[in-house]
């Protein structure tokens, strides 16, 4: 069966089944078959993801930061570690996405609430201890051999 006789598959009932004839339909150059609204949304959808994963990062990265500054006597090897594994796919994420680079500093901005929160959570600390407004640069939050003291 080949996929001009295939039925038109129904984006909400089969998702799987949708990607595949649409997948199908471009690489045959079949574009007047596509479901183009649906398709737009999808890539739109991953452009967002990579998004939403820089800014997951960021709040890792930010979490053990104030955790690192706000509580020396438990620092250690798990964060340090923490710190450089999310801080690499953070330069990953940027190397295979260069467009995000500019985004950098509102997306730290963003993700911080969140990483504030947490801090307060797991220090014990509550989060009127922690700055209400992000401490690090950009360019510290980024670079491997930045550690608050």
């Amino acid at each position: 069966m080949t996929v001009m006789s295939k039925p038109a598959v129904d984006y909400d009932l089969d998702f799987y089944s949708w990607t595949i004839r649409n997948a199908e339909l471009i690489r045959r150059g079949e574009f007047d078959l596509i479901d183009a609204e649906h398709v737009a949304e999808e890539i739109e959808d991953m452009g967002k993801a990579v998004k939403r994963a820089l800014e997951s990062r960021f709040e890792k990265i930010l979490l053990h930061l104030l955790k690192w500054q706000f509580q020396p006597q438990r620092r250690g090897s798990s964060w340090e570690t923490s710190l450089a594994v999310h801080r690499r796919a953070v330069a990953k994420l940027l190397r295979e996405n260069p467009s995000l680079k500019p985004t950098i500093p509102a997306e730290i901005e963003d993700a911080y609430p969140t990483a504030r929160l947490l801090a307060g959570e797991e220090t014990g600390l509550g989060v009127i201890a922690f700055p209400p407004a992000c401490p690090y640069s950009a360019e510290q939050v980024v670079n491997p051999e930045f550690f608050p003291e």
